[in-house]
């Protein structure tokens, strides 16, 4: 049996000039015009901003710093790349082309070039930002075009990386390689925060630029070719799956929902793992025990959790408010490691009624667990920034036990806030018609961290901790998570809805 093998191009350009047939004339162009006009206008608005942020006018951060901040930034990339793919098609190109009779070859080249220039891009504006805050000046245009080069290049290596990943079985343990250089890159982060090492300034290394842009640039080519030609032995499946995150994304920012990306890592993070039956504790409620169970099985979310406590103190040097706002969110993603349940328990509350327990004794055991979660991680994290000298004197480990009903009740509330909604009638401003449902989304959660207000103030202004103003934070988050869960739930009623 014969199989005709169909040109993929000529399909695409078939595909193309029939969709062309249903727009307006000028369409694309208008669309273009558009583009360069935002980023036009919005590049002469924050070109200050965006000059600070690649280019201050002198360095500062040291060698240290920018070294770990070039190990997070590699890493971050390459794990960005891994979850989107990084090879993906379109959805119409999934469902129709996939198993057509087509170039396999051809038909993911298109998508290997647009990630190639996507990679490349980050790549050197990323290598432009940490070369602005470490090298010294003056630099002369060549080299520092260069330096670009080389984080372009960089880029273009990782991916290339991922791409071998995606097509091979070691994926896996890439990803374990790439989380722990994101650990030591971020505990060099913390570690020149704490000794203040100086500044890169004070003796610029020279390194033969031209030769490492010469070497990456002959290392990425074989990679390169090499890649093209392996190109068609990638899996369907993990194409597939390259395509569902994508199209997951774009629905989340286009309907402005992003329940649907928490909802695609919760299914995935599960389908991962091998699970067996174990009986919960008979000696806690049972909710409480179901979120027992769901935090002992995710571990690495919990160390992940435990080394973050550090992160405050990269804060330590900014504005007195900017380490406790930071350790307040901070708790609130701590205790939503356990939440998951409660998005369950809202989709489906005949399981409550079975169990014969109301939205109020639900709530309560399911904040129990993230309760524990965050007073853990305050404890932690202002015990950190007392024991380096960051805060002054005073009990600050009670202080973040006592945060413990406000890191419940923000996760909790975070965890309730349901879907967007896009009924609410919309706010006319200068810059155009705004919905207000995805902004009330946003704030659904974090709004709740008011309740720590007297941490805030209390770090803000600088005074030494006394257990008076430790017993004040105890009682107004006691008295918060009380109306919190009295004002939101019902003895007679199993829905998990706030009324």
């Amino acid at each position: 049996m014969t199989v005709q093998v169909t040109d993929v191009a000529a399909l695409r350009r078939w595909v193309r000039r029939r969709q062309s047939s249903h727009r307006e004339r000028g369409a694309t162009a208008g669309n273009i015009y558009f583009a360069v006009l935002f980023i036009a206008v919005v590049g002469g608005m924050l070109h200050r901003q965006l000059a600070v942020v690649f280019w201050p006018q002198r360095p500062n951060l040291s060698l240290l710093a920018g070294a770990a901040l070039v190990t997070v930034g590699s890493a971050v990339l390459f794990l960005a790349m891994r979850r989107l793919g990084p090879l993906g098609l379109t959805r119409p190109a999934a469902s129709w082309l996939l198993t057509a009779p087509v170039s396999r070859r051809r038909l993911l080249a298109p998508s290997l070039r647009q990630a190639v220039v996507l990679a490349a891009v980050s790549g050197g504006l990323y290598g432009v930002a940490v070369l602005g805050h470490v090298a010294a000046r003056p630099m002369p245009g060549a080299v520092a075009g260069l330096l670009a080069a080389v984080g372009a290049l960089a880029g273009v290596l990782l991916l290339l990386v991922a791409l071998a990943a995606q097509g091979g079985d070691w994926g896996g343990y890439a990803d374990g390689l790439a989380g722990l250089l994101l650990a030591a890159g971020l505990a060099g982060l913390v570690v020149d925060s704490v000794v203040d090492a100086p500044l890169a300034a004070a003796a610029a290394p020279t390194v033969p630029v031209a030769a490492i842009v010469a070497g990456l640039t002959a290392l990425n080519a074989v990679l390169l070719a090499v890649a093209v030609a392996r190109l068609a032995a990638t899996p369907n499946e993990r194409i597939l799956a390259a395509a569902k995150t994508a199209g997951t994304l774009l629905d989340s920012v286009f309907g402005v929902e992003p329940s649907f990306v928490a909802d695609m890592v919760e299914r995935r993070y599960w389908a991962r793992r091998r699970l067996r039956s174990v009986r919960l504790w008979a000696r806690v409620p049972v909710l409480v025990a179901q979120d027992l169970l769901l935090a002992r099985r995710r571990p690495a979310r919990l160390a992940w959790l435990a080394g973050a406590t550090a992160l405050p103190v990269l804060l330590a040097s900014g504005p007195r408010w900017l380490p406790a706002a930071a350790v307040l969110i901070g708790g609130m993603i701590a205790g939503g490691v356990s939440t998951a349940t409660v998005r369950t328990d809202a989709a489906n509350p005949v399981l409550l009624r079975m169990l014969g327990l109301d939205s109020r004794r639900a709530v309560g055991q399911r904040m129990i667990v993230p309760g524990l979660l965050s007073g853990a991680w305050y404890a932690a994290s202002l015990a950190l920034l007392d024991g380096l000298g960051d805060l002054p004197s005073g009990p600050w480990w009670a202080l973040g036990l006592a945060l413990a009903p406000v890191g419940a009740v923000a996760a909790v509330r975070r965890a309730r806030v349901g879907l967007v909604r896009n009924e609410l009638l919309p706010l006319d401003t200068p810059m155009g018609t705004v919905s207000p449902g995805p902004l009330v989304n946003s704030v659904v959660g974090a709004d709740a961290l008011l309740l720590g207000l007297p941490t805030l103030v209390q770090i803000a202004q600088g005074h030494p901790l006394t257990w008076s103003t430790v017993l004040v934070q105890a009682i107004v988050a006691g008295i918060g998570a009380r109306a919190y869960l009295s004002g939101t739930t019902a003895r007679d009623r199993v829905e998990l809805t706030g009324r």
